[in-house]
């Protein structure tokens, strides 16, 4: 089918307008590509699902590009995943270099998701194909498999991670139990507001909007500094490609490590720039100047982040797993529009899947149009009080979770209790990303779990002696525990000694 019969002027439209938006809460300190898809998410519900899709990915890509502009500025990550760009943003800032960066940064950061769109398109179908193939078992495993990925990069925090996964599949289970409807897991005096359990949507939105707000809150929400920005046009601060002469390699090997990183489930931006960064410090010719101001820096930590996008999306369309917390928001986009997910989404929706890909390309170009040559009033984003936009953002979550299943009050005290529980969790040390993870996939779980046991009769030795898959699903399983193990051992002597 030809491209123009799958996305439409109004679906490329609603993507340059997602990608305008993304970049202005991506600059936003404090405000983040996964609470722009969790705000505007309810809004897909009266859309048809390409032109949906078209606007969350918008909002994806411009709220991951949008973090590099605070990053580089103000030396405040926009989002996690900027960390590393304020490393040699802001001192290339500091030197007058301010446009400069900024357009270094965006380069990169197309290259990167070109790079993991490439990867997406080849790579997807193929693994599709072959997960057709899973059993239960395999399905089940590859849960589990997930769920110790989390564990193993849980810095200093093994028990946290695991802890954090556990305590979203249970909650996730809370009035689920097909086979026996007298037994449900609800607390006393919800039975009616439980009977389904807990909806995704209300929970998604109030652990990354809400949450993050009442912490926001908690710090005052203080302006950004109004510092003078100096972005005239100098020869210092004059972009050229020539400034990319030298760094193929590096580009190439930050955008695939931030593909890989973004399949793996649960990791998320930080990891991707910073593995990337430290690869580049250790291959660096002049590993010293990294961190005063090289451009070489920058193209590693912007090429790894857009690189994790088209990476994230594999395991969610292939296998219906989540690669991270926004791309698990993303998957209730496909549940409003009643779409499944799993191995054989691609073969079952070849124009949805055409049209995921097109989307992407598109958000690319117009992330790279908007912000390359309108840099200049991008950076003054920055500066927009929080106080001014959080309770329009308050607003809209409250009016999105009351209509996303027609008018169920019960969502609207979903949202707000699961609001407190985001402010909440990172008090505590319970890891929100990794309770999400848990909490999606703790239902799947448990389904491909009960299945496993009714085709063997009960026997658990199923899950040992299934086949081959199932033999390398427990060598990953158990590889991933043991360098989650030796990883937070590791931590823990190092925090000893320091």
């Amino acid at each position: 089918m030809l491209a123009f019969e799958i996305i439409t002027p109004f679906t490329v439209l609603l993507c340059f307008l997602g990608v305008f938006i993304g970049i202005i809460m991506g600059a936003i300190p404090g405000m983040t590509a996964t609470m722009a898809i969790a705000i505007f998410l309810p809004l897909t519900y009266v859309l048809e699902m390409v032109d949906s899709i078209g606007l969350l990915i918008g909002l994806y890509v411009g709220g991951i590009s949008g973090g590099l502009v605070p990053a580089i500025l103000l030396n405040i990550p926009g989002t996690p995943s900027s960390l590393c760009t304020t490393f040699d943003g802001y001192p290339m800032t500091q030197k007058g270099e301010g446009e400069k960066a900024l357009k270094v940064g965006i380069t990169a950061s197309i290259i990167g998701g070109f790079f993991s769109l490439t990867v997406l398109y080849l790579f997807a179908p193929f693994l599709a194909s072959v997960a057709i193939d899973f059993t239960s078992v395999d399905k089940f495993l590859i849960i589990v498999f997930a769920l110790t990925i989390i564990a193993s990069i849980s810095k200093g925090s093994l028990i946290g991670g695991l802890f954090s996964g556990v305590l979203g599949i249970f909650i996730s289970l809370i009035g689920r139990f097909p086979d026996n409807n007298e037994m449900r897991l609800m607390p006393p005096g919800l039975e009616e507001q439980l009977v389904y359990g807990f909806s995704l949507l209300p929970v998604l939105i109030g652990l990354f909007a809400v949450g993050q707000i009442l912490q926001e809150a908690e710090e005052g929400m203080k302006p950004a500094s109004h510092q003078k920005l100096d972005l005239k046009k100098t020869e210092k601060n004059k972009f050229s490609l020539k400034i990319f002469k030298g760094q193929y390699i590096n580009t190439a090997r930050s955008s695939l490590i931030g593909t890989f990183v973004g399949m793996l489930p649960g990791v998320g931006g930080s990891a991707a720039s910073i593995t990337a960064y430290s690869q580049t410090k250790n291959f660096s010719k002049h590993p010293e100047r990294l961190g005063t101001g090289e451009p070489e820096g920058l193209i590693s930590s912007e090429s790894a982040n857009n690189g994790l996008i088209g990476g994230a999306l594999i395991p969610l369309l292939t296998l219906g797993i989540p690669g991270d917390s926004t791309t698990a928001i993303l998957i209730g986009a496909f549940l409003l529009q009643g779409v499944q997910v799993g191995p054989l989404f691609i073969s079952s929706n070849p124009d949805l899947w055409s049209g995921i890909v097109i989307t992407l390309v598109v958000a690319n170009i117009a992330m790279f149009i908007l912000m390359f040559f309108s840099i200049k009033y991008f950076a003054k984003i920055v500066f927009i009080p929080k106080y001014i936009i959080f309770p329009i953002i308050v607003l809209m979550c409250v009016v999105g979770s009351y209509a996303i299943n027609s008018g169920i009050m019960f969502d609207v005290w979903t949202l707000l209790i699961f609001g407190v529980l985001g402010y909440i969790f990172p008090k505590i040390g319970v890891q929100i990303p990794a309770f999400l993870i848990g909490f999606i996939l703790g239902m799947e779980a448990e389904k491909y779990f009960v299945d496993s046991l009714k085709g063997s009769g009960g026997d658990l030795t199923v899950f040992f002696t299934q086949g081959p898959i199932a033999i390398v699903l427990w060598i990953l399983i158990l590889g991933s525990l043991v360098y989650a193990f030796i990883d937070s051992q590791k931590s823990k002597k190092n925090q000893a000694s320091t």
